[in-house]
């Protein structure tokens, strides 16, 4: 045991010492890289670049990667692609239809700062290599036909995203599921439950349930690990706004970025999600974006802010509710028209709804409002100008795949506008305490992934348009999370059914 602490600590400090050495390097940069093809490889050369890493992504959101030398990549993988094996990647097609190009994209590059060989990690779009077409079922390519689709109907050129990707931190992960067994176990320094925990010694300062909005240290411990992480963000040219500890006990927190164009925001959230794991992960922690990994406190979410844009124009800025224009309540009306279907990729694990319930200051209403955080979509009027004119979705988490979620929620507020669909009257109230009235009128989110997989299933018209979804990619994907459903639901015991029913 002594000498598996001694070689942790020992990896743990190379760690740290060569993210040192990163940010060293680094210091004070925001290194955007060319983004023509024969120049990266040449500033790569010039660089002393050993490796390129190629990235690409499923429809889980799950990020995938293989390595190559420098050397044998040239200019052809960016024009044509690079070959491999796609048969084992989660809801692709068979074995038959295995054969897969990566087909390198410039936009998005960056040094890792994790790995000791110096690396150029590339984000790639997936093709089919007889049909020399985007596979349908590459979630950045469906997204890129989205923002096409958008700007093909001449309503804007631009459409803005900001996520708010909230996680914890736990200093202890364990679980399992087997025959005979399934359990899970977390721990965080700074949780509730360890108020009386033998430390040797316990100092103390605990964050309380639902109490840990904004603490300073020394109650919050985890102001270096963010901070780490704004710093290697912007270094790699992902620019950030804030971080904080968020509501909930045992490390959660949240790091915002600035808003931008939706392709390139999916990849940042991509990029924001390996440094946060990794950074953690380098200081003896493990980060998880899982809506609801702890009982009785508050969830971690993805509110989402969007906004289009034409030119240097926001087409959101109005004089109508909360100064919106009548652009922008259509596109509302179609995120409330379509809500449950969008919530299949926006929350789409059987764990997102055990976050989306009342009393851990969750949207569960598909409604309304301004300042009101207890709806689903809110208006920010807290802001300066036309240009901070915008929505935030607040129901979305960060277990969705960006590519996917941005798209499903584009396309609904593109229907909104196109149909011209009233939003209905603003929830200016507490939803929690409405009269019987006022809940009469609430159209409350799906209980459950089943209701949602449902609602998708009988409305995804709205998605299908320009081709942006195809029936194949949404057929799929219902049945990929039908059999996730049936696993966790209808199949495997849950430790809690034993408290229930074990002396029946």
């Amino acid at each position: 045991m002594a000498l598996k602490m001694m070689a942790s600590c020992s990896s743990l400090d190379e760690n740290l010492s060569r993210l040192k050495k990163f940010r060293t390097q680094e210091e004070g940069t925001n290194m955007v890289l060319p983004n023509k093809p024969k120049d990266l490889l040449q500033w790569a050369k010039s660089e002393k670049v050993k490796f390129v890493d190629i990235r690409f992504v499923d429809m889980l959101g799950m990020s995938h990667h293989y390595t190559m030398p420098l050397h044998a990549v040239d200019e052809e993988a960016f024009t044509f692609g690079v070959g491999f094996d796609g048969s084992s990647i989660r809801g692709w097609k068979a074995i038959n239809e295995s054969d897969m190009l990566t087909r390198l994209d410039t936009t998005s590059s960056f040094i890792d700062p994790f790995f000791e060989h110096k690396t150029l990690v590339v984000f790639s779009d997936i093709y089919d290599p007889i049909a020399d077409k985007p596979y349908n079922r590459d979630p950045r390519q469906l997204l890129k036909r989205a923002v096409s689709y958008m700007k093909s109907s001449n309503i804007a050129d631009t459409a803005f995203f900001g996520p708010e990707a909230e996680f914890f931190l736990f200093d202890d992960v364990r679980f399992d599921s087997q025959m005979d067994h399934a359990f899970y176990q977390v721990s965080s320094p700074n949780a509730a439950w360890n108020m009386g925990s033998e430390e040797e010694p316990n100092l103390g300062h605990k964050q309380r349930v639902k109490g840990g909005y904004f603490p300073v240290p020394p109650n919050d411990i985890f102001q270096d690990i963010r901070g780490e992480c704004l710093d290697i963000l912007e270094s790699i040219d992902v620019k950030t706004e804030k971080h904080h500890h968020e509501v909930a006990s045992a490390g959660q927190g949240e790091i915002n970025l600035v808003a931008t164009e939706a392709v390139q925001m999916a990849d940042n959230l991509m990029k924001y999600k390996y440094v946060l794991k990794n950074v953690a992960r380098q200081r003896g922690y493990s980060a998880t974006f899982m809506p609801k990994p702890v009982f009785q406190d508050n969830g971690t979410g993805m509110h989402t802010h969007q906004s289009l844009w034409k030119g240097s124009k926001n087409l959101f800025a109005g004089d109508g509710y909360a100064n919106l224009s009548d652009l922008a309540l259509n596109y509302i009306g179609g995120i409330l028209e379509h809500g449950p279907s969008i919530l299949a990729f926006s929350n789409p694990t059987t764990n997102s709804y055990k976050r989306l319930v009342p009393g851990f200051e969750a949207p569960v209403n598909l409604v309304y409002s301004a300042r009101n955080r207890s709806a689903s979509i809110r208006v920010p009027v807290a802001v300066t100008g036309d240009k901070a004119r915008r929505i935030e979705f607040r129901t979305p988490d960060a277990s969705c795949c960006g590519y996917l979620a941005f798209a499903a929620m584009l396309m609904a507020g593109l229907d909104g506008i196109q149909e011209n669909r009233n939003p209905g009257a603003p929830t200016d109230f507490d939803l929690y305490s409405a009269s019987p009235e006022q809940q009469a009128k609430l159209k409350a989110v799906p209980a459950n992934l089943t209701k949602v997989l449902d609602s998708l299933q009988e409305n995804h018209s709205f998605l299908t348009k320009g081709d942006v979804f195809d029936s194949d990619f949404v057929e799929n994907y219902i049945d990929y999370k039908r059999d996730e459903v049936e696993q966790v639901v209808n199949q495997r015991p849950h430790p809690y059914e034993f408290v229930l029913y074990y002396d029946c």
